[in-house]
């Protein structure tokens, strides 16, 4: 793997002083890779992906790097460098398609590209120019997938991609996600085993606001980390 393009050290994070989600959270991503985050429900992934795209403030942390530099999420030379596709999003939901893409390809300054082959692998031809708030659960993620992996952000968020896509989709994400380190970096959360094991260069596994183990490319087995699970699921 390379270098280190995001460290996140000792982050404490929460939505109300009586309940602290995130607890001495650390975690480190490297440049050009594929990094997965499981979990019981409650664990704390959805919440760290929301500290990392600036949607919530409520947070400490010993330190976060970003190449090196210490980095605030919330900063625009920050944004343009990250781009999250959350498990639920109804944001945007009177713009079509191709009115988002502008509207986000405008935003990060960047040309937008040709999108027809992953237009064609999400399976999607027929969606381009309804609104999003039209669409169904699935296609709705599918629109903000295919923004991302067009975008090429150095880093990519996902959460929870797998949720409400068919079969033939998924198969095709599993494809683009495995590609991206071409691109730059992904950290995705699930609680699928098979896209964990199937694309991760890393696997962290969450218990109680902290990564209680790691696993590594040739470490990674769907096993061993049903294993890490049910351990968690015995506290």
């Amino acid at each position: 793997m390379g270098a280190a393009l995001l460290t996140v050290k000792n982050l404490n994070a929460w939505y109300s002083d009586e309940k602290m989600i995130l607890s001495d959270f650390s975690l480190e991503l490297a440049e050009h890779e594929v990094a997965g985050l499981i979990g019981l429900n409650g664990a704390g992934k959805t919440t760290f992906l929301k500290v990392l795209s600036g949607l919530l403030p409520t947070f400490r942390s010993g330190g976060i790097y970003f190449c090196g530099s210490p980095v605030n999420f919330r900063k625009r030379d920050f944004k343009l460098c990250r781009y999250t596709v959350f498990a639920e999003d109804n944001s945007f939901s009177y713009f079509t398609f191709r009115e988002y893409l502008s509207y986000v390809f405008s935003a990060y300054r960047k040309e937008r590209p040709d999108l027809s082959d992953l237009i064609r692998g999400f399976h999607f031809e027929e969606y381009t120019d309804i609104l999003l708030k039209d669409l169904s659960t699935g296609n709705r993620k599918k629109a903000f997938l295919i923004t991302a992996f067009a975008l090429k952000p150095q880093l990519l968020f996902l959460d929870e991609p797998v949720n409400g896509l068919d079969f033939q989709s998924t198969e095709y994400l599993y494809q683009q996600i495995s590609r991206y380190k071409e691109h730059g970096t992904i950290l995705f959360s699930s609680h699928i085993l098979e896209s964990i094991t199937l694309t991760s260069d890393r696997v962290f596994v969450l218990e109680h606001g902290k990564v209680r183990q790691t696993f590594e490319r040739g470490q990674i087995s769907a096993a061993d980390i049903r294993e890490a699970l049910h351990y968690e699921n015995d506290m």
